[in-house]
């Protein structure tokens, strides 16, 4: 089946290539006075948290390459996984762009008024994030229970990873990243059903909240 290859694929695609424009020009053609962000800010915050979130998909996804020989998972979790790495590197040459620090005395999330929603326990730093145990579970499963095991975190994941992208959608000030956002947005959203459709073929379905 190519499915999986083919809309991640695009995806990824699509992404790597607005964010090869949105590096170029994160400050959308103005001054740096005039358009860089504070380090308390949204486009900051969003920034940083969503570098962290995303650095958990990659090694989930790799995670289970090595554990799966299915070629339409494999070849999901590489488009994951590369699209979210170069995303990353994205918004971490924004805060160097910015001058701006990469980590924030703040709890995850405050950019949101969120602050006190995650609290880090087991390892999930924000919305979405698998815990410690999670991972450490899907590092000892192979085949099926961790294909199964990975769709389910990986839908959990994107869905913080949604919430977060339309905070930024609605709060960032910088063009070019409420574009990426929303570009993550509309990705992940698709991602959500393909996996929704490969964890029916094995019957099973997303984790309950």
């Amino acid at each position: 089946m190519r499915r999986a290859g083919w809309v991640a694929g695009a995806a990824a695609a699509a992404l790597v290539a607005t964010g090869a424009i949105t590096y170029a020009s994160a400050d959308d053609g103005g001054s740096a006075k005039r358009t860089t962000p504070a380090a308390g800010s949204a486009d900051a915050g969003f920034a940083r948290d969503m570098a962290v979130h995303h650095q958990q998909a990659v090694e989930m996804s790799y995670i289970v390459r090595d554990r799966t020989s299915n070629a339409e998972v494999r070849r999901l979790a590489y488009d994951i996984a590369q699209t979210q790495a170069n995303q990353r590197g994205m918004l971490l040459g924004w805060l160097d762009l910015w001058r701006l620090p990469k980590v924030s005395p703040d709890p995850p999330m405050t950019w949101m008024g969120m602050g006190d929603m995650a609290t880090g326990k087991d390892g999930a730093l924000m919305s979405g994030m698998a815990t410690d145990t999670e991972l450490k579970k899907l590092n000892t499963l192979r085949g099926k229970p961790a294909e199964v095991l990975y769709l389910q975190l990986m839908t959990r994941h994107h869905e913080g990873g949604i919430h977060m992208a339309e905070g930024c959608v609605a709060r960032c000030t910088v063009g070019t990243e409420k574009r990426l956002a929303q570009g993550m947005v509309d990705a992940q959203r698709s991602e959500i059903q393909l996996i929704a459709d490969l964890l029916k073929e094995r019957g099973s379905a997303a984790l309950d909240d």
